[in-house]
């Protein structure tokens, strides 16, 4: 194993080279006709590339490429970005908060997200359809408002984060805490296995509280997700090289196969461990790689991003931060299962609703429950607040894995009332099958009354804490429902 010795640095030192040589940030918009190059220089940190990826996604700014060069302590970066129109960035306060943003970067004890105040809600287990709306409810039966929330599953795993507050401040009461906990302990336990692992746990966010997204990213490797992730060739293999080509045929890119394709090989020369990325394009994935090779604790010295019409090209050249390469067999599996997961957890599966309704106590209990109650389970969910109105963006699919139907739409639709836009992404979904985004709004309509409904809700309230009956079919509509032992995938 080949070790790499670097000098001891003291911090203070560090402080004083930031404060003689500050981050330079250079926004271009006239070097190419169609987007904003985005140059960074500084001196370079563990970390520092993440943070300005991170102060990118976070403005919903899509990089399309990207040129990354941190080597010998100091850090050049460029990046092709667009807004989410396509378009330059001409708006000066997004430009101004591009700088604010690097600049304050920095400095350790910058506030990662306006979370302060809230209590927040970390939970991983089981994937399983109704989990979010039962979490939801016993949130709302306890008297806790959601401000935000975000939830991913993935190969039957899931793992949410909510933020919530108690009377408008965050839950500091012990015995508050042991109740709101307890509660919600019992909801997750009541569909796992014996052994099964999960966890779940309240925290009161601090000022440099980590990231949400990434924050995520690290509860679902904690949880093992990637265990049953392989990339669609084997890592460091030069027999397998042709799979990762992509050949040219009549101007278009042709290619064997759209699943993730990660190789890992080492150069000698230059003491790096190089590490090749191939998979479908999406927004955010260059953050999700980098939030995964920095929890691993690897150095990105240089890097290369860009795609070629919708499958996306990475390579990165890396070594541990103890200066160490991937030379073990067991470290490159590893490396490579949880790159895989890294690009899969954020893919979009179903049919997309983003929902705009009136921001109530139990708001989100009352929408999971009707996605429940009609056979939908919930693949990826992020909420927020927006002045008055609660919003939402929640990937749905019928708990059989099939495609919703536009009666069990419509039925949604009614239900929950509010403004509804309606887009198939799913990530599975041919170009074919995508459809054109609806925009369905029912602010003017008034939900009737329904005794079933009510009975059922009061019922499920006063049962929260109890294992429900497991049963062949619903005693309502006779609709097969999925049994504990049944081995088909389930999802949040």
């Amino acid at each position: 194993m080949d070790i790499t010795y670097k000098p001891s640095i003291h911090p203070e030192f560090e402080e004083l080279m930031e404060r003689i040589h500050p981050p330079r940030v250079c926004i271009d918009n006239d070097t190419f006709p169609g987007l904003t190059l985005v140059k960074v220089d500084s001196t370079n940190k563990h970390g520092m590339l993440l943070e300005i990826v991170q102060v990118l996604t976070d403005l919903d700014l899509v990089i399309s490429k990207s040129y990354i060069s941190s080597d010998g302590g100091w850090l050049m970066d460029v990046f092709h970005v667009t807004d989410q129109k396509g378009g330059k960035i001409t708006d000066q306060s997004v430009k101004d908060r591009i700088h604010e943003g690097i600049c304050a970067s920095r400095r350790v004890s910058r506030p990662q997200q306006p979370w302060i105040g809230q209590t927040a809600l970390e939970m991983t287990g089981i994937d399983r359809p109704g989990l979010m709306s039962e979490m939801s409810a016993a949130l709302a039966e306890l008297g806790c408002d959601v401000s935000s929330a975000m939830a991913w599953t993935h190969n039957n795993r899931a793992a949410c984060i909510i933020y919530v507050d108690d009377k408008g401040g965050p839950i500091t009461d012990p015995s508050r805490v042991a109740q709101v906990q307890a509660q919600l302990e019992n909801v997750v336990e009541a569909h796992h296995y014996n052994n099964e692992r999960r966890s779940l746990r309240l925290t009161v966010p601090v000022m440099c509280q980590t990231h949400t997204e990434r924050r995520l990213h690290q509860l679902m490797a904690a949880d093992r997700d990637y265990e049953e992730c392989c990339s669609c060739c084997r890592s460091g293999n030069d027999d397998d090289d042709d799979v990762d080509q992509v050949y040219q045929y009549e101007g278009k890119a042709k290619k064997e196969c759209e699943g993730t394709h990660v190789k890992i090989d080492k150069c000698k020369e230059n003491g790096y461990s190089a590490v090749t990325i191939r998979c479908r394009d999406r927004p955010k994935l260059l953050y999700d790689t980098l939030c995964t090779l920095t929890d691993l604790h690897y150095v990105v010295f240089h890097a290369t991003m860009g795609s070629n019409e919708a499958i996306a090209f990475q390579e990165y050249y890396i070594r541990h931060e103890n200066g160490y390469t991937l030379d073990s067999e067991a470290e490159r599996i590893r490396v490579t299962q949880c790159l895989v997961a890294a690009t899969e957890r954020r893919n979009s599966h179903g049919l997309r609703l983003d929902i705009c309704v009136r921001n109530r106590t139990g708001w989100l209990s009352d929408v999971t429950r009707v996605f429940r109650e009609s056979g939908l389970s919930i693949t990826r969910a992020e909420i927020g607040t927006r002045g008055e109105n609660a919003v939402g963006t929640f990937y749905v699919k019928d708990i059989s894995g099939q495609k919703v139907n536009p009666e069990t739409l419509e039925m949604v639709t009614q239900e929950i009332g509010g403004s509804i836009v309606v887009s198939n992404t799913s990530s599975e979904s041919s170009p074919e099958a995508t459809s054109p985004e609806t925009s369905r709004s029912n602010t003017g309509r008034t939900k009737q009354f329904s005794l079933g409904n009510f009975l059922r809700e009061q019922l499920e309230r006063f049962s929260s804490n109890f294992r429900p009956i497991k049963c062949e079919h619903s005693p309502v509509n006779d609709r097969q429902l999925p049994c504990k032992n049944e081995q088909s995938k389930v999802y949040f």
